[in-house]
C-alpha cells in the first residue's frame, strides 16, 4: 500500500518519538508514528525523573501520549516495524514488515537502543525490578539498602563512585579479574567497598526482588538491589547506518545538537543518538527536532510558494 507524501516519517513510539509528533502535528504537519510496541522500558515497573509523572507506569505514560495525539487529526500511529528507508531525491521511501510503503519529506528516528544483558545466572528476572543500569532513574528508590554493583570494566570503579551516593552499603562483584587496576580497588576497599572477584554462579530472587548473590567460591551475599554499569547496549535498528551514518564514540549516531544526521533530512534523536539520555532528555530532544523541521519546512514551503507567484501571469 502506498500513502500519500508525509511531511515526516517517525520511527519510534517512545518519548522522543512521540514528543516529536506533538509539535510537528500542532504545526500542522502531516506525520505518522511507526512503533512495534515493544519499548526498552517495558520490564520496569515504573519510570521516574519526569516531572509531573515521577513514578508513572511506562504503559501508561504511552498510552496519555497516544491519546493526546489524537486531537491532531493530521498525525497517525500504526503498530508495524520498519524495515527499510531509502533516500531519493529530496523525499524518504519507508517500507514495513507489514507491506506497507510511505513517502516522506523528513525521517526521525526514534528507535533508542536494546541490550545483550551479561551472562549472569538470574539476571533478567531482576532487571528492570531491582538491578537497573541507572542510578538517577532509580537509585532514590534504593538508597541507604545493600546493593551491588555488577561489572568489572575500568569504567566500574567510578560508576561505583556514583552509586556510592545513593547507598554507602556497596559490593561490587566483577564477575571474575576486574579489568580496573589494584590502585583503583585499593580506593574501593579504603571506602569500605568489597570487591568480589570470584565469578557469579546465581542471582536469587523472588518476584524480581534480589535477594543473594551466589559466587563460584560458595559465598553468598545478602543483597535487594543492584545496578549494572553495563547492560550491553546496541542500536535497534541499522538504518541510520545503512544510510551511511557513523557512530559516535558513545555508540549512537552521529548528529548535530538538533539530531540531523549527515544525511539531508534524516535526524536521530533520544538513545539512538546518544546511547542512553533519559526519558525528560528524549522528551526534549523530541521537541526540539520537531521544531527545527518545521522551520526546515517552512521555508521550504515559502520558497516554492514564491517561486510559483513569480512565475504566475501578470494581469
Amino acid at each position: 500500500m502506498t500513502a500519500a507524501i508525509y511531511d515526516v516519517v517517525v520511527v519510534g513510539g517512545g518519548p522522543g518519538g512521540l514528543s516529536a509528533a506533538l509539535v510537528l502535528g500542532r504545526s500542522r504537519r502531516k506525520v505518522v508514528v511507526i512503533d512495534e510496541g515493544n519499548p526498552r522500558n517495558s520490564v520496569t515497573f515504573k519510570t521516574h525523573g519526569y516531572l509531573t509523572r515521577d513514578g508513572i507506569k511506562p504503559k501508561e505514560l504511552r498510552t496519555i501520549a497516544k491519546q493526546q495525539l489524537t486531537e491532531y487529526r493530521n498525525v497517525s500511529c500504526i503498530e508495524d516495524v520498519v524495515e527499510k528507508v531509502e533516500q531519493q531525491g529530496h523525499t524518504f521511501n519507508v517500507w514495513t514488515q507489514k507491506g506497507n510503503m510511505f513517502q516522506s519529506r523528513r525521517v526521525i528516528m526514534a528507535t533508542g537502543m536494546i541490550e545483550e544483558l551479561p551472562d549472569i545466572p538470574g539476571v533478567r528476572d531482576v532487571y528492570g525490578k531491582s538491578v537497573f543500569p541507572c542510578p538517577y532513574c532509580d537509585g532514590w528508590e534504593r538508597r541507604e539498602e545493600p546493593l551491588a554493583v555488577f561489572g568489572g570494566e575500568e569504567k566500574a570503579v567510578d560508576f561505583t563512585k556514583l552509586i556510592y551516593n545513593w547507598s554507602k552499603d556497596l559490593i561490587v562483584f566483577t564477575n571474575g579479574t576486574p579489568r580496573f587496576d589494584d590502585c583503583q580497588k585499593r580506593e574501593l576497599i579504603d571506602y569500605n567497598i568489597l570487591v568480589v572477584e570470584s565469578p557469579i554462579t546465581k542471582l536469587q530472587s523472588t518476584k524480581g526482588k534480589l535477594e543473594k548473590v551466589l559466587v563460584q567460591s560458595g559465598e553468598m551475599f545478602h543483597r535487594t538491589g543492584g545496578f549494572l554499569v553495563d547492560t550491553g547496549e546496541k542500536q535497534a535498528s541499522a538504518i541510520p547506518k545503512d544510510l551511511g551514518v557513523p557512530k559516535n564514540e558513545r555508540g549512537g549516531y552521529e548528529s548535530d545538537d538538533h539530531g540531523l544526521t549527515g544525511v539531508e533530512g534524516l535526524y536521530v534523536i533520544g538513545d539512538a543518538k546518544n546511547a542512553f539520555v533519559g526519558l525528560a532528555g528524549a522528551v526534549g530532544e523530541g521537541y526540539e527536532a520537531g521544531v527545527v523541521i518545521n522551520h526546515e519546512l517552512v521555508l521550504e514551503d515559502w520558497g516554492q510558494e514564491s517561486d510559483k507567484r513569480k512565475n504566475e501571469p501578470k494581469v
